[in-house]
């Protein structure tokens, strides 16, 4: 639309009335967004954690990455795995999603697993590209990516006690890596079922 919704809500935060009508608004081409995750898709999702050995963020016409990372910083255990928004804007649906397809290819990171190609491969896919998706769209068309184990109560305990330890193991200067990798817990995943 053109309008700079940030300005327009510390406009309004500060007493004043939005300065445009809903009749004003004129979309302008389309959007697209994927957000990027440290991510190990194959395994349902499951939060991963590491170093960006490698982070290069595309650039180019009506590409953008909201980010707050730099090579060699960590995705820590502690925060949501999210590494980036990435958005692109084009004349039509057709051309945004060449440039999403393009702006994937051009987006390099190593040092963990994250997103990206599973975001691609959506890119391709008839039901994406012609917009007739809904929200079960991965549930839908890759049933073998959204299979989620339950895991019983005992489970969750145990995997809680292991994420102690690690913590304490931490604190004494010992790695907790061995005891997660023989448990088939991630160091996020440990994290988060402590709490």
């Amino acid at each position: 639309t053109g309008v700079d919704l940030v300005a327009e809500q510390i406009h309004v935060a500060r007493g004043g009335h939005l300065t445009f009508a809903q009749d004003d608004l004129e979309i302008l081409g389309h959007s697209i967004e994927v957000r990027v995750y440290a991510e190990n898709v194959i395994e349902g999702f499951l939060p991963e954690t590491g170093t960006l050995e490698r982070y290069s963020v595309p650039k180019g016409p009506g590409v953008r990455v909201d980010d707050g990372y730099d090579q060699g910083d960590e995705i820590p255990v502690y925060y949501d795995p999210m590494i980036s928004k990435l958005i692109v804007h084009g004349k039509d649906r057709k051309e945004a999603i060449e440039r999403m397809i393009r702006a994937i290819e051009d987006y390099h990171i190593e040092g963990i697993p994250t997103t990206l190609q599973f975001c691609k491969h959506v890119m391709t896919m008839e039901k994406f590209v012609d917009g007739s998706f809904t929200t079960n769209f991965v549930a839908e068309e890759m049933p073998d990516l959204s299979i989620i184990l339950e895991e019983s109560e005992e489970e969750a305990q145990i995997a809680g006690l292991i994420a102690l330890l690690a913590l304490k193991e931490k604190d004494s200067g010992l790695s907790s890596d061995s005891a997660n990798s023989e448990q088939g817990i991630s160091a996020w995943e440990a994290n988060r079922r402590q709490f």
